[in-house]
C-alpha cells in the first residue's frame, strides 16, 4: 500500500500530519487569505494605477502579518494542516509577485530576481522528488522564515527608496541591507532542504532495500 504524502521529517500517523488539524475555518487561515488578496491589489496599484503609496501600505500590511497568523494558530491551539501549506505559500506568492513587479519597474536588477527564482526552482526540484517518495513539503525552517522576514520588510523601503525622494536614501541603504541578507539566508534555507530532502530519500532507498532483501 502506497504512503500518503505526508510532511516531510514528520512520521505518518493517521491524521497524516503529526499535531495538525483538518480545520479549515480558523482565524490563522482567514488571515492568510486576507494576504493572498493583497498579492492582485498590490499589482494593480503598482503596475496599472501606479498608486506608490498605496502599494507600499499593502506590502507593509502582508509583511508584518507573515508572522502574525502563524503566532495566533499556536496561540489559540488553531494549527491546521491547511495553515501550514498557506502560510508559506503565501510568503512565496507575495515574494515572487513583488519581486516581477519591481523588475518590471526598474525597482530591483533582473540579477537579483533571477537569483530568488533559481532558488524557487531549485526547492520546486526537491519537493517534486520529495513526492515521488511519498513524502509532502518539509517543515518551514526558522532560516527560512527569517530570509522571508528579511526580504518582505526590505520590499516596502525599496519601493519607498523609488517612490519618495525625500526618504530615498536611508530607504534605499536599509532597504537594500535586508534585501541582500533575506537573499542570502534564503539561498541557506534552500541548501538546507535539499540536504534534508537527500536524507529522507536516502533513508527511504535503504528501507525498500532491505525489505527487498
Amino acid at each position: 500500500m502506497s504512503r500518503r504524502p505526508v510532511r516531510a521529517g514528520h512520521p505518518q500517523d493517521s491524521d497524516g500530519i503529526a499535531g495538525a488539524g483538518d480545520r479549515v475555518l480558523t482565524l490563522p487561515n482567514l488571515i492568510s487569505f486576507v494576504r493572498l488578496l493583497g498579492v492582485p491589489l498590490f499589482l494593480y496599484l503598482f503596475l496599472v494605477v501606479e498608486a506608490d503609496v498605496a502599494a507600499v501600505v499593502v506590502l507593509v500590511v502582508g509583511g508584518t502579518t507573515d508572522w502574525v497568523d502563524g503566532w495566533i494558530a499556536r496561540r489559540l491551539g488553531q494549527v491546521s494542516r491547511l495553515g501550514e501549506l498557506l502560510d508559506p505559500f503565501a510568503d512565496r506568492l507575495y515574494i515572487l509577485a513583488t519581486l516581477l513587479a519591481f523588475t518590471a519597474r526598474e525597482v530591483v536588477p533582473w540579477q537579483f530576481t533571477a537569483a530568488l527564482l533559481a532558488r524557487e526552482l531549485l526547492l520546486l526540484g526537491s519537493l517534486a522528488v520529495l513526492r515521488r517518495h511519498g513524502y509532502g513539503p518539509p517543515p518551514v525552517h526558522y532560516v527560512g522564515k527569517t530570509a522571508t522576514f528579511l526580504l518582505l520588510a526590505a520590499f516596502p523601503l525599496l519601493l519607498l527608496a523609488a517612490s519618495v525622494a525625500t526618504v530615498a536614501t536611508a530607504a534605499s541603504a536599509i532597504g537594500w541591507g535586508l534585501a541582500w541578507w533575506g537573499l542570502v539566508l534564503y539561498w541557506v534555507a534552500g541548501a538546507m532542504y535539499v540536504v534534508q530532502a537527500g536524507r529522507l530519500v536516502r533513508a527511504t532507498r535503504a528501507r525498500s532495500g532491505g525489505a527487498a532483501a
